[in-house]
């Protein structure tokens, strides 16, 4: 209930907390629940998985939406872990643990079947990633004002360096994902492009954040595999 377990033969040594922004994706929804439940119970974490909905018609913002589940998914837990995760993607291999590192934020989607298995440019910090709370705090969340696909990853790369931490990786091995309903002609005819950064992040991300966090919860609702958090 409310996309909640815990192992029932043994005390988990790790809580993590699953966040997906989400707007009207779901075949998607269904995939990823189908199999990321029994991956993490394999793991035997103790976790629940929040969908984080937008309402409305305006442009999707999925960085804030993450920090809004991060303010809830706090007010249920002293999460160990926050688990930043596309809808789309799923994982390959079991191995690839859904803990954090104790250190540094650490991005897991290392190696993407859309990308051919490698990392599109150097800094990418999209797909899924982990952080403590502590890490995600420290860098005060991620931006608010990114409306639209596209552009948030960077910045939120530049935020962990600027707050002195720095990004480690899942081994390409471990950190292979599935792109669902990834279509090869498409990427063919139009390659991947690193899209162009709208803000300067030195300058803003100290305001920019959980600290200037402002939103309208509408509902939070228990469904059989996950909590779903409306907002406005």
């Amino acid at each position: 209930s409310g996309g909640h377990y815990r192992p029932p033969h043994c005390f988990a040594r790790y809580k993590s907390a699953i966040l997906v922004a989400y707007r009207n994706q779901e075949k998607y929804l269904r995939h990823l629940l189908y199999y990321i439940h029994p991956f993490l119970q394999r793991q035997q974490l103790s976790y629940t998985i929040y969908l984080i909905q937008q309402v409305g018609t305006g442009s999707f913002n999925r960085a804030k939406l993450l920090n809004v589940g991060v303010r809830e998914a706090m007010k249920d837990e002293e999460w160990d872990c926050l688990v930043l995760h596309d809808i789309d993607l799923v994982p390959e291999n079991d191995y690839n643990l859904y803990i954090c590192d104790e250190y540094y934020p650490k991005h897991m989607a290392s190696a993407m079947d859309k990308f051919q298995y490698t990392l599109p440019y150097k800094s990418f910090f999209g797909g899924v990633s982990a952080l403590t709370p502590e890490h995600y705090m420290k860098m005060n969340g991620f931006p608010n004002t990114y409306w639209g696909d596209g552009g948030e990853n960077d910045d939120i790369a530049t935020r962990i360096h600027l707050a002195g931490m720095k990004i480690v990786r899942t081994s390409p091995h471990l950190g292979r994902y599935r792109v669902m309903d990834y279509s090869e002609e498409t990427e063919i005819q139009e390659p991947w492009r690193r899209p162009p950064s709208r803000h300067n992040t030195r300058k803003t991300w100290k305001a920019d954040g959980m600290n200037t966090l402002q939103f309208k919860l509408l509902s939070r609702t228990k469904h059989p595999l996950y909590t779903k958090i409306t907002v406005d």
